[in-house]
């Protein structure tokens, strides 16, 4: 995405483009190292006089703006679908721990409260499963979905992060070991709170929705 007229700020002035990895001017900086998606390299991409011809604008010249917006919205839902997920996966892994683990002759799941804390991951997960869905469905059926996208990958994705600490914590040290992965789950999960607008953005995207509808 690039500034192409000045004049008319960011909403008409930017244009979205396919840059192509052999274009003289485009160089690719050294892999960041990062807390967790380490499995998802990322690096600095640098442009210096780069030409680009015509025929590589996406859409038209003028609507990146609006082509982000789009592509964010849609993110953003499949951002959720990936919190919820991976929720699901350590709701798994940790019910599975809990009825191996022996403490004083009994497995750790008949602890109040061990099953407390598996309740309410499960709880949690499902209803962020049930807003991403609903906002799925309106993504397929060519909907706005711009507060619903929202409030999809803000609940998923904090539910997400309070299910991965509870995994750790059902885990107890053997949680914070490499060895086992909900260590992988709790590091990935933090960025997802971040990434595709931080949640605290998201917010103010869904009151300022909430407002005008109102």
């Amino acid at each position: 995405f690039a500034l192409t007229d000045k004049d008319k700020g960011a909403k008409g002035g930017i244009t979205a483009f396919l840059v192509e990895r052999d274009f003289p001017g485009l160089t690719v900086g050294k892999k960041d190292k990062k807390m967790g998606l380490r499995g998802s390299y990322t690096s600095q991409v640098i442009f210096e006089d780069c030409i680009i011809p015509e025929e590589n604008v996406i859409g038209e010249v003028g609507m990146g703006y609006i082509s982000a917006l789009k592509i964010l919205g849609e993110g953003r839902v499949g951002l959720a679908a990936r919190a919820v997920g991976s929720s699901g996966k350590l709701i798994e892994l940790s019910a599975r721990y809990a009825k191996e683990r022996i403490q004083f002759g009994k497995p750790i799941a008949d602890n109040q409260a061990i099953q407390w804390m598996l309740a309410d991951m499960a709880t949690e997960t499902e209803a962020a499963r049930a807003l991403t869905m609903m906002a799925a469905q309106k993504i397929d059926e060519g909907k706005k979905v711009i507060k619903e996208a929202s409030m999809a990958k803000l609940f998923a994705s904090d539910v997400f992060n309070r299910v991965a600490d509870k995994a750790v914590q059902i885990h107890g040290g053997m949680g914070y070991m490499a060895e086992y992965p909900v260590e992988r789950f709790y590091r990935d999960a933090r960025i997802t709170k971040i990434y595709e607008g931080t949640n605290e953005i998201q917010r103010l995207i869904i009151a300022r929705n909430v407002l005008e509808e109102c």
